[in-house]
Order: structure tokens, then sequence, then C-alpha cells
């Protein structure tokens, strides 16, 4: 596999680099259609079309590491260990995780990596179609649709945006549980919100996960589970932004895409939605510098 940007950067050391691109393509218990095993390696490969300079920084200026990819054989616990292992490893070397996923499961890995590595008060911020607050989906606590049931069950705060698919279990979850916040797509699409106000109580530190689903499906039709009256492109980055401008971003992932064959557009979307939200992250870090 490329590193990220191979076409234009070196790839640094982790040691040496603010972000670390972090693969993981693991795939397995998708619940309609499949294909984001294949998403990291796509979002990789596109990034060679990117340009260094997002139109208002280089996100690379102090340095992109590409890990080498998970190992995602055996059983979900053994993935998910996996993760967090080379997450703490990361943290540990002073690089920030850009985790590139395969199925949301990972971001449950990569946030017990950040415990692991010592963080305690910090946040979730989740764009999403689906709540994923089942407790167990299929029987199965480690499904996709339960990723967010088990960072809750840590203690992590939660905020969640662009919701507009769950299940009476998880609207009761939602409802019972203080630590989780939320704005619907209800509420952000048709008026076009793209900034939010994080309550005073959020922790200072969070990490930001995307499930490309939270956009609507105009933008990323290449996910498994499309659900329409999504997220729009800027919106996404501007809710992004917003948060950033009010806490300090530790890591982010985007998970759940699966590339379409043929439609190089949507992985070029998906590299670019990455560098992006780098962008935002380095400039919101050094201004607070």
């Amino acid at each position: 596999m490329n590193h990220f940007l191979s076409s234009e950067i070196e790839n640094t050391p982790a040691d040496k680099a603010r972000f670390s691109v972090l693969a993981v393509p693991y795939e397995e218990s998708v619940s309609y259609g499949g294909g984001t095993k294949h998403g990291p390696e796509a979002i990789i490969r596109a990034s060679d079309q990117l340009e260094v300079w997002d139109g208002y920084s280089k996100p690379s200026e102090h340095g992109i590491h590409t890990a080498e990819a998970i190992d995602c054989s055996g059983s979900p616990e053994e993935v998910v260990n996996r993760i967090a292992a080379k997450t703490q490893q990361l943290l540990e070397a002073g690089s920030m995780p850009v985790v590139l996923g395969g199925e949301h499961t990972v971001t449950y890995g990569v946030i017990k990596g950040y415990l692991a590595a010592g963080f305690r008060d910090f946040g979730v911020v989740q764009i999403d179609a689906h709540a994923d607050l089942r407790d167990a989906y299929e029987d199965n606590p480690y499904s996709h649709a339960s990723v967010m049931k088990r960072v809750v069950d840590e203690g992590i705060p939660l905020y969640q945006l662009g919701i507009r698919a769950y299940c009476e279990e998880e609207k009761n979850t939602r409802e019972s549980n203080p630590n989780i916040y939320f704005q619907d797509a209800d509420e952000l699409v048709p008026k076009l919100i793209n900034q939010i106000t994080l309550p005073e109580d959020f922790p200072k530190q969070v990490f930001f996960t995307v499930d490309v689903d939270g956009l609507d499906p105009s933008v990323f039709p290449s996910t498994g589970t499309p659900v329409p009256g999504g997220l729009l492109w800027h919106q996404s980055l501007g809710l992004f932004e917003s948060v950033a401008n009010q806490r300090e971003i530790i890591g982010f992932d985007i998970m759940e895409f699966a590339p379409i064959e043929g439609f190089h557009a949507y992985d070029f979307s998906a590299a670019l939605l990455t560098h992006k939200l780098m962008g935002i992250t380095a400039r919101s870090l050094d201004n607070k510098a």
C-alpha cells in the first residue's frame, strides 16, 4: 500500500509526524452493503491526486506518517485489541491518529487505544446516519451498530450529529444517559446548520468520528448503509471546524467508506475529506498554541 500523499511527500516517521494515518480494513458485521474493507486502500491511493495546499494551509507541513495496515484476521476482540495497541503506540510517539476504516467497529479499538495511552477526560463527537447505540446487534456486541454503546459504556461523553436512523432501544439509551448529546439531521439539514455549540461541561479534548453515511448519499453513495436526508459537504466541514474551534481535536477517523468500482470520484472525495479534516485540525491547534 502506498502512503498518504505519496506522490507529493515522504512517509515521515511517526515520532516526527503531526498525523499518523492508520488503515484498518476490517469488515465483519456489516448489515447491508459490503466493501468497507477496501475503503482504506482506496482512500490512500486516491490521496496521490490531492494538492498539498488544501486551500488554506499545508496539513503535511509537520509531517504525515502512514503506518502499516492492521491485520484484521481473527476474532473481533483480537482485532479491536490490535487497533488499540497500535493507536496507543502512535499516541506515545507523539503523533495524532487519523484512522481509516473499515466498518465502524474500528472506532472502539481506537478509543481503547486512547484509554490505554492515558487519555481520560475526552469526549467523542460523531457524524453518522445511525446512532450505533444498540447493546448488541444480531447477538454481537462488537457490531458496527453497537460501537457507540461500547464507547459510552467506557464513561466517555458523546455528541451525535446528523443521526436519522435509530431503533427504540437506541432512543431509550439516548434519553436515559446524560452523557449523550445530539443534534439530528431533521434539525441540522433543513436549516443548513453548520456550527454547533458544545455544552460547557463537554470535555476539552475531542476525538471526532465520521461515518461517511452521515453525509447525504448525493455526496457519498459509496457506503454500505446509505440514508437520504444527510449532511452536505460544506456543512460537514463547518460542523467539524466549529468543534475544533471550541475544543482540542486529539484525533479523528473516517469510517464505512465502501468504494464503488469505476466511480473514482468518491475515492477522491474520501481522500479530500481526510485531508481537509487534517487541515482544520492543524490550523486550530496552531491558533491555540
